[in-house]
Parts: structure tokens; C-alpha cells; sequence
């Protein structure tokens, strides 16, 4: 049995964890993230606007976070959105797609009661590494 280590993953390039959780874990040949709300990494603030400024401010961390892991979103192998309106599904799906282009991971959307810090969407994945 191989076992592989945990690289615990940490970026001043996205919001820092505010709870027992790391930003990712790396473990042999993938990345973990936590979901990523949508706070200014620099105001430590959500920033303002609707859902696709969340959106794009979600997107932009989870990138960061990616990329310290050494890896990427067109390395994404499959995203969980968690959304606190449906009836935003297709204006979150236009930022979504700016971001992923052709790039079609494997996701699941739910709709839940709230996100932290009344964003209006949190995304985590699971990707690659290389």
C-alpha cells in the first residue's frame, strides 16, 4: 500500500482559513480545496455586487489556491457549487464558464439555507496536480 503525504496548502493570495481547516490539501496527485466564499483576500471583506461578482471573486480564490497547490482550474477534475438562490443559476453559470472556457469538470449545484458571510455562492473542488 502506498501512502502519500499531506502537503497542507496555504496562499496569501486568497482568503485565510477563518477555522480549524486548511485553504487545501495536497495529497499525492491531488488537491483538496475548502469552499471559497466570496471575500476580498486583501479587505478580508465580501465584496460588493451581486451574484456574478461573487461569483468571480469565488472563482479568482479558488484559482489562487490552485495554483499554489501546483495546479489549476483547467486541472479541475470536479466542483460542488453551493448557492443560496437557484433562481441565479444562469448568471452564476456565465462568470462560471468565463472562468472554465471549454473546460467542462464534473460538478453538483445545490441550493442551500446560507453561505458563510451572506455570500452568495461558495465553490470547492477537487483537481489535479501538473
Amino acid at each position: 500500500m502506498t501512502h502519500h503525504s499531506l502537503d497542507i496548502i496555504h496562499t496569501d493570495s486568497a482568503p485565510q482559513a477563518i477555522g480549524p481547516y486548511s485553504q487545501a490539501i495536497r495529497v499525492g496527485d491531488f488537491v483538496y480545496t475548502t469552499g471559497q466564499i466570496a471575500l476580498d483576500p486583501v479587505s478580508g471583506q465580501i465584496v460588493a455586487g451581486g451574484i456574478e461578482a461573487h461569483t468571480r471573486q469565488v472563482l479568482n480564490n479558488l484559482k489562487s489556491v490552485l495554483e499554489a497547490a501546483g495546479s489549476g482550474l483547467h486541472r479541475v477534475v470536479k466542483t460542488t457549487v453551493y448557492m443560496q438562490d437557484l433562481a441565479e443559476f444562469a448568471a452564476m453559470n456565465v462568470v462560471y464558464i468565463e472562468f472554465f472556457g471549454d473546460h467542462r469538470p464534473a460538478r453538483t449545484t445545490i441550493q442551500i439555507a446560507a453561505v458563510p458571510r451572506d455570500s452568495r455562492v461558495e465553490i470547492e473542488c477537487v483537481a489535479v496536480v501538473g
